[in-house]
This record gives structure tokens, C-alpha cells and sequence, in this order.
């Protein structure tokens, strides 16, 4: 490969969205092979059926998509999102207790999924070196184990299978990729695979937010106690664009997940802490209860292979998904993106070096997939399914460390500082075994824990809620 013509991006979600983006950054032309039919608004779709829950975006992501695409967080906060301060504009009960509401340090975009992929979405295919191909599918890529020159499609509306040649191949199809089948068809080994799963379960509803609630109250996120030693449960309210507020209800294996209309409410009421419950208690209704079921944390590893075909990357959920419980998957194929453009911008791909280049993109994951995987891993009833040395050696001690770490970013803001960085994924995962977190954690003055949520009396009002300590002293 001497020039970069023409490259396919299999899969039109967020990570392939991106990562055409980039391809178009870097040659003449692009196709993108999508098997639904894409919204021309923001909306639900068929192929995404977990946009229907909570989605954030992290800002360490948040701000590579914006280096790519200028006016991005511009536009997400023209179409109803919310730039969410950490922890400033969170109520968090910990597993520790209640989060202090430290300044900012870094941000989430709260809205909904379909907001985000639009906004990103309308850009990029606005590019005329960007083709769309939707209802189409791949069905295998040809080339051989050496070099992938392509891709077989076919229309999902009927017709003959074609070949669509390509300089570079990137899978972005996510969780039900078709990659490790059709490498063996190549004659390569099987790629490595981990699972980490909690047997996580989401259930969703939306609702409109008291007037006022979704620009003047903070989101709200009631966590598990893994010390417990049960299934974990979990809820949170995340305000979205258009006064709504939308509230998914979660459960690991074992945690009964309300699945009707009728169960939402009391199964809300039965996590660690009322407060979900009680804004939700009359608030009216907007939809349905939706539920999935699909949760676990999924890494591929290309990268140890002996050898990788020229012409093909892979990214996004393809190659490493995580629990959405912890928002890290957006962000991930953002960094991914950012590998790619970086290595387009040196050179041309020419043979021998698309193993480099998969291997890079694949150190961006490893920050995520040990964050999500050794904190799933701290629940119950949870499958361990990883050669990760770090998910299976002195788990004890990893844990330890983990509640070490949950109670000093609860008592100090220094410590919650770095905590944050790290979880934003705006530094590496690294910073926490430095030898200055470790004295922050040793030295730092520890605040009182809080007896109640963290809610200003403005803020009570508008959801019409009393101070806890102001009811228990009128009883």
C-alpha cells in the first residue's frame, strides 16, 4: 500500500462514525456499511437498542471528539444536553456513603444517546468523501492472513453479494462483530477474548422532570455496596434534553430487575436510599419500562497475535466493550479515534505496520477495561472469564485498594481530584499508584461523612422534597 485511496468503516454507531471521520481526514474517499436505516433526527433505532438507557459522555472523551470535530459541545448543548460538573452537579451515594459535592474538576455531557450520535453523525457525513450504505451488511472480508483488501457486502432488501475493495478495513460493527470468524476464515488463529460479567441488567423509564429540575438539580446516581455480599443495585436519574429526566434502575446477577411498569417504583424504593424513589414517586410518566440485558465487559486481543493482516483495524465495542453501568465506551473508541488520526497523519499504512497500529489502539482500552472489569469483579455471582493476570492475582489486595481509594476521594478533595481525572479518563489509570496519590490518601484531612444527600435547600425545592434532618426532627 503506496496511497491511501479508499478505506470502509463496517458499522455507522459512534465508533465508526469517528473513525470515517478520521479515514476521510486522510484519503480520498470512504464507505461506510451500516445495516439499519439511520434517523435524520435524533432518534431511537432498531440496530442500537441500548440508547434507551442512561449514556454519558466523559469529557476526557468529550474533548478529543471536540479537537476532531470543532463546535461539537457547542452543538450537544444547542440540542438539549447538559454539561454535568464533577461532582459539583452530582449526588452520589457511594458505596462508602455520600459523595461531598467537591468544584468541578471534570464533566460529563448528560442527554440522550441518540443526541449524541446525531450531533456527531450530521457532521461527519455532511464530509462529500463520506458514502453511507445502509440496510447493507458485511459478510466477510477478502484478502487473505496477510493482507485484507476489502470487504464482501450484501443488501439487505435482496440482490447478489459484492466486493467492495478497500486500502484499509475498520471494524466498528461492536458486541456482535463478526471479526473472529471471519479472521479464521483468513486462516489466522483465534483472536484472544476476556469476559468479565456481572450478569449486569438495566431497566429504564423517562419521565418529566419537575419544572425547573433538569437546568437547577443535579443528576442523581445511588450505588451498590459490593461489602454487602448480595446482588448489587443501583439507580440513578440523569436529566435529558426536552425537561425529561431518565431514570434507569440496574441490578447484577441475581438482583431481580423490575421488568413492568408496576415494579419500577417499588423496586426503586428498595435500593440503598430512598432519594431515586421519592423524585420519582410523582412524577408522570413518559414511557414504557425497557430492559436489556446485555452488560458484560468483552476485550478482544489483537494484539497478541504473531502476526495481523495489513488492511484492517478494529475498535470500538469490537474490541473491547464494558459494562455501560460505567460510561467508559464512548470515550474509549474516542481515544481509538484518535490513535488513528495521529498514525494516518504520519504516513500512509504501508505493509507491516497495521499491527503497530492495532496494537496502539488497543493500549487505549486497557485504562477502561481494568477500571470496569476489577469493579464488576467486586460483586457477587460475577464470571471471570480473563487471562488478565491483574483481574486474577491477589484479587483481595485489589479490592483493598479499591475501598482505599473509594474513601479517600469521599474525604478529601485533592484525592477526589485525581480519582476523577483518572475515571474521566483525562489521565491514566497510573496516577493512582503514584507515590503522590498514595501520601494524598495517607496525609489529607478527612471531612465528616454526610448523614443525607447533599441537596441545597433551593435545590429540595424544586422537587418538593423536606431536609431528612428537618423531617426527623418534626417527628
Amino acid at each position: 500500500m503506496t496511497r491511501s485511496e479508499h478505506g470502509v468503516v463496517l458499522g455507522a454507531s459512534w465508533a465508526g462514525m469517528l473513525a470515517a471521520h478520521v479515514l476521510a481526514r486522510h484519503m480520498k474517499s470512504v464507505t461506510v456499511i451500516e445495516r439499519d436505516v439511520l434517523p435524520d433526527r435524533p432518534a431511537q433505532r432498531k440496530g442500537l437498542p441500548q440508547a434507551r438507557h442512561v449514556h454519558v459522555l466523559w469529557s476526557g472523551g468529550a474533548r478529543i471528539v471536540e479537537g476532531l470535530l470543532p463546535g461539537t459541545i457547542d452543538r450537544m448543548l444547542a440540542a438539549g444536553a447538559r454539561k454535568i460538573g464533577f461532582h459539583e452537579d452530582v449526588v452520589t451515594l457511594t458505596s462508602h456513603g455520600w459523595q461531598p459535592r467537591f468544584a468541578p474538576r471534570q464533566y460529563v455531557m448528560m442527554c440522550g444517546r441518540p443526541v449524541l450520535d446525531w450531533v456527531v453523525r450530521e457532521q461527519v457525513l455532511a464530509n462529500d468523501r463520506i458514502h453511507l450504505r445502509e440496510r447493507t451488511e458485511a459478510v466477510t472480508l477478502t484478502g487473505d492472513g496477510t493482507r485484507v483488501s476489502g470487504v464482501q457486502v450484501r443488501s439487505l432488501d435482496g440482490g447478489a453479494p459484492e466486493v467492495l475493495e478497500a486500502d484499509l478495513v475498520i471494524d466498528a460493527t461492536g458486541r456482535g462483530s463478526g471479526l473472529r470468524r471471519w479472521l479464521s476464515a483468513l486462516g489466522l488463529p483465534p483472536v484472544d477474548v476476556d469476559v468479565v460479567d456481572a450478569g449486569i441488567a438495566y431497566s429504564t423509564r423517562e419521565f418529566v422532570a419537575p419544572p425547573g429540575a433538569t437546568a437547577g438539580f443535579p443528576a442523581v446516581n445511588v450505588a451498590a455496596d459490593h461489602r454487602e455480599r448480595k446482588p448489587g443495585r443501583f439507580g440513578v436519574v440523569f436529566p435529558q434534553e426536552g425537561g425529561r429526566w431518565m431514570v434507569t434502575l440496574s441490578c447484577t446477577r441475581g438482583g431481580e430487575l423490575p421488568t413492568t411498569e408496576e415494579d419500577f417504583l417499588p423496586y426503586a424504593r428498595s435500593l440503598r436510599d430512598p432519594l431515586v424513589a421519592q423524585l420519582i414517586g410523582s412524577a408522570e410518566p413518559l414511557t414504557s419500562v425497557f430492559v436489556s440485558h446485555i452488560g458484560a465487559n468483552r476485550r478482544l486481543y489483537p494484539e497478541r497475535l504473531d502476526r495481523w493482516p495489513d488492511g484492517l483495524l478494529i475498535l470500538g465495542d469490537s474490541l473491547a466493550a464494558f459494562n455501560p453501568i460505567h460510561g467508559h465506551g464512548m470515550s474509549a473508541a474516542a481515544r481509538a479515534a484518535s490513535v488513528l488520526d495521529e498514525r494516518l497523519g504520519e504516513g500512509d499504512l504501508t505493509p507491516g505496520r497495521a499491527h503497530d497500529v492495532q496494537r496502539q489502539i488497543s493500549e487505549t482500552v486497557d485504562d477502561p477495561w481494568i477500571m470496569a472489569a476489577s469493579k464488576d469483579l467486586e460483586f457477587v455471582n460475577c464470571r471471570n472469564h480473563a487471562t488478565d493476570p491483574r483481574l486474577n492475582q491477589n484479587s483481595a489486595g485489589m479490592h483493598q485498594f479499591i475501598d482505599l481509594i473509594a474513601r479517600g476521594s469521599m474525604g478529601s478533595q485533592a484525592v477526589s481530584d485525581i480519582v476523577t481525572d483518572v475515571v474521566s479518563m483525562s489521565a491514566p489509570q497510573s496516577e493512582l499508584g503514584g507515590s503522590h496519590f498514595l501520601s494524598l490518601i495517607q496525609r489529607s484531612e478527612r471531612l465528616p461523612d454526610l448523614t443525607e444527600p447533599p441537596l441545597s435547600p433551593e435545590e429540595l425545592a424544586i422537587v418538593n422534597l423536606e431536609p431528612r434532618s428537618a423531617v426527623r426532627a418534626g417527628r
